[in-house]
């Protein structure tokens, strides 16, 4: 059997740690942040983990990280 490629930006995105979970910085805060509320955006710091319904799509992204 072949090697799986990894897909090139979810290597970038996401991070596993080591009870197998996987890590990824919130999006919407690049620009525009003048429009947003300050609610919004202190929510959107620090990382957040991937839900269980998209965690078995995106561990086949990554499946050697």
């Amino acid at each position: 059997m072949p090697k799986i490629k990894t897909h090139s930006g979810a290597k970038k995105r996401f991070s596993t740690t080591g009870s197998g979970k996987v890590k990824y910085q919130s999006t919407n805060r690049r620009h525009r942040l003048t429009q947003k509320d300050h609610n919004r955006k202190r929510k959107l710091r620090g990382t957040t983990y991937v839900s269980d319904s998209d965690l078995k799509n995106v561990k086949k992204l990554i499946p050697y990280k």
